[in-house]
């Protein structure tokens, strides 16, 4: 069975965007960047720095081989990521976050999912008492994630912590700002990977992350909300953060989003969140690809709003 990839030469013809297959994850290259054409969901091309949506790459041949080589290994996550990107341009916001959980629980019970977590390395739950940490000095409140020891590994308490504070960010109209940070070496590494296929329910886990959502709360205080970066943001990490009105980051600041390597798609709102900074098409590529943006590239594309020094926290 041929992978779910096409690949568009767009120095030689154009998609037909009314006609473009929907059941492929489409791919235009180009020597130059141009007015973007309809239908794709990455475009490449040899023009350094190119305007959003393209991505530019040395070789964009080569780097559309590679993106190929990840959908043959994980057709399943790979076109659901683009088909949830596709989907998620004609929703309303809190639809976007649905949209990409039901699709997230699908393929938690896939073959690509259950693949990786078998080759996985086993890793121990190091829980602790408070997860989230909060102080209010006036009107700002300031939300710490504080599982240092795992670099803010985003588990299930995590989670419900960071509701409930962000609950108090929504409800109470005395604030009106709010700090987003992380203690430790890094922002957030992303999803704690100990609770991993842990879950034997997936729709019950679907309903769990639409009830109990960090991301819905911060689509609704977004423009209260600063968000402090340093570090690892990977996964969970960039994809809440990226919510934020604002988004301060620290010259270590690393971006990354590897969850179709895991045969799975960004599962904590990044979908929905990353799409509205750097486009569909960016978030596609970053998501697809799994590469590491360094603080430049990050805020060359709008994932980053302003560079800063280390804050210690």
């Amino acid at each position: 069975m041929q992978p779910p990839f096409q690949l568009v030469d767009l120095d030689r013809t154009a998609p037909a965007s009314a006609g473009a297959p929907r059941d492929r994850v489409l791919v235009g290259v180009a020597a130059e960047h141009r007015d973007p054409p309809d239908g794709c969901d990455i475009l490449l091309t040899a023009t350094p720095d190119p305007p959003r949506p393209w991505v530019g790459c040395t070789n964009p041949h080569a780097t559309a081989r590679r993106l190929e080589d990840i959908v043959t290994a994980q057709p399943a996550a790979a076109l659901t990521l683009v088909q949830v990107l596709r989907m998620g341009a004609r929703l309303a916001p809190p639809e976007r976050l649905v949209v990409e959980s039901l699709a997230y629980s699908t393929l938690q019970s896939g073959v690509g999912f259950r693949t990786w977590l078998a080759s996985a390395r086993h890793r121990t739950p190091r829980p602790v008492a408070e997860p989230v940490r909060l102080s209010r000095d006036g009107a700002r409140l300031t939300i710490t994630l504080d599982r240092p020891g795992v670099r803010n590994a985003f588990d299930a308490m995590t989670r419900d912590a960071l509701c409930e504070a962000l609950h108090i960010a929504v409800a109470d109209p005395t604030v009106t700002r709010v700090d987003l940070r992380g203690n430790g070496p890094a922002f957030c590494a992303g999803g704690d990977l100990a609770e991993f296929g842990t879950s034997r329910d997936p729709a019950q886990a679907h309903l769990i992350r639409v009830e109990r959502s960090p991301a819905a709360l911060l689509q609704r205080c977004a423009h209260k909300v600063t968000a402090h970066l340093h570090g690892a943001c990977v996964g969970a990490g960039i994809e809440l953060s990226a919510f934020a009105g604002r988004v301060r980051a620290a010259p270590d600041t690393v971006v990354r989003l590897p969850e179709v390597g895991m045969g799975l798609i960004p599962g904590a709102g990044g979908t929905a969140s990353l799409p509205v900074r750097i486009g569909r098409e960016r978030t596609a590529y970053l998501a697809l690809s799994g590469t590491e943006l360094g603080i430049a590239e990050a805020f060359a594309w709008g994932l980053v709003d302003e560079v800063t020094s280390p804050v210690a926290v």
